[in-house]
């Protein structure tokens, strides 16, 4: 069997592999082992998105959590990031997020905050799941007044709207801002957010009923806003994912503005001030070239991490760095919040724009990102971590840089569920990419499938 906590919780299909009788004993094991140690009733925070399913997945966390002596605190929809803000602001011994993020409506997850915001270790991870595999026991569950209960929070959506503007120090009178909150977690904060802020805003994709959240929209498909942002004559878009914890947004044009270009603009604006902690800005493997060749002309130095927001953040903080992120647009600014904040990255933007009194397309215009051509190679699966063992495939790696002399990349790696590797290679013409792309995956499947 399989480990269940995967890069982001514990994540199916609601009522076929996430059921009412997991989730119960998600949590009432993960309450057992993130409040044993708790002085006094544990106190945990429970926040969701608008998947249908996030109800019935309450009811049964919450049950979960009351029988090993918790008071559960339920927050209602919020975002992702406001649950890891509150589980600190309230002095939380945890908080639980009830959310798929991009994933569409059927999906649905659960993932843990410890008491200081943080997604949990792979070995708090691994003990949670033992207690509830049934190789460790419960023990003392309590009886009689020492059961727990459940005291709402009303004031969640609100302490996370002032927490998100109070981290900008300027106000956004006169910028035009369109939001695709991607029917989720987002539709009520970023739109109080912005408006508190002096924006004037107009929101698409902000009436959730329960299964269309990211349908068609949200950071995922951009296209909607996009030519909504051109048709109204907006200054920037902002799109969230279903939980918020992403943020994309598009220029005055209606261009893309990738989660490359939003880090490179804020680490830039932050450099110039003093506030960019040891000059560095965390990515991953897979964001564009373009980046890092912006990174060489800024004078910012740009560590690569394995592809996932939790290796970003472990680099940051063994490293005492303050901002990191991914391409997709899950960017951490350290200084403000422990996990990606679609809402906080989209301020951060917004400040930058209003500061400098710039377009968007302009300022997005510091990273020229580079075509990017994806390939998959069908492979055995025992040798889809053994290709760069081949001589040959190395060798063609090789030459394909050095043809490129600092102008493109190849990068190859294994897919995490699928008998594939991933070819990618960037550089500056398309069409000689996907040729090389093509060939070189041609022969991976050749000597490994």
């Amino acid at each position: 069997m399989g480990r269940m906590f995967g890069t982001d919780g514990i994540r199916g299909i609601a009522n076929v592999d996430l059921t009412a009788e997991l989730a119960f004993k998600v949590g009432q094991c993960g309450a057992y082992v993130l409040t044993r140690h708790a002085t006094g009733r544990p106190r945990i925070l429970i926040g969701k998105d608008t998947r249908k399913s996030g109800d019935m997945l309450e009811a049964a966390l919450t049950a979960g959590m009351c029988s090993v002596g918790a008071k559960v605190i339920p927050l209602g929809i919020v975002p992702t990031p406001a649950v890891a803000y509150l589980t600190r602001k309230y002095k939380a011994d945890a908080g639980v997020v009830i959310s798929a993020s991009h994933n569409p409506c059927e999906y649905n997850g659960i993932k843990f905050f410890n008491s200081e915001g943080y997604k949990l270790s792979d070995t708090v991870e691994d003990d949670i799941e033992a207690y509830i595999r049934g190789e460790k026991e419960l023990k003392g569950l309590p009886t009689h007044g020492k059961v727990g209960y459940v005291n709402a929070n009303h004031d969640a959506i609100e302490d996370y709207v002032a927490f998100a503007c109070s981290t900008i120090d300027c106000d956004l009178n006169g910028i035009n801002v369109a939001i695709d909150c991607a029917n989720g977690a987002s539709y009520q904060t970023a739109f109080k957010a912005l408006n508190k802020l002096g924006a004037n805003v107009e929101a698409i994709h902000n009436t959730p009923d329960g299964v269309n959240i990211n349908h068609k929209c949200g950071s995922t498909h951009m296209e909607s806003l996009q030519a909504y942002v051109t048709s109204i004559g907006a200054d920037i878009g902002l799109a969230f994912d279903g939980d918020a914890d992403r943020m994309l947004a598009v220029d005055e044009k209606g261009n893309l503005i990738d989660g490359d270009q939003i880090m490179a603009v804020c680490a830039d604006y932050m450099r110039k001030r003093g506030r960019l902690a040891k000059n560095t800005l965390v990515a991953t493997v897979m964001s564009n070239l373009g980046l890092f060749i912006a990174g060489d002309k800024m004078g910012i130095n740009i560590p690569k991490t394995k592809v996932g927001d939790r290796y970003v953040l472990e680099e940051m903080l063994d490293n005492g760095y303050t901002l990191g992120g991914e391409q997709s647009g899950h960017v951490i600014f350290l200084e403000h919040n422990t996990t990606g904040d679609g809402l906080v990255s989209a301020l951060q933007f917004l400040r930058v724009l209003k500061m400098t009194g710039k377009k968007a397309s302009e300022l997005a215009s510091i990273v020229e990102v580079l075509p990017q051509v994806l390939v998959n190679a069908k492979v055995k699966l025992e040798n889809k971590d053994r290709y760069m063992e081949i001589p040959q495939i190395a060798e063609a790696c090789k030459r394909l840089e050095e043809e490129f002399a600092g102008e493109g990349r190849v990068l190859i790696r294994p897919s995490g569920t699928e008998p594939l590797v991933r070819v990618m290679i960037e550089g500056k013409d398309k069409a000689v990419l996907k040729e090389k792309a093509q060939e070189l995956a041609d022969m991976i499947e050749e000597l490994l499938g």
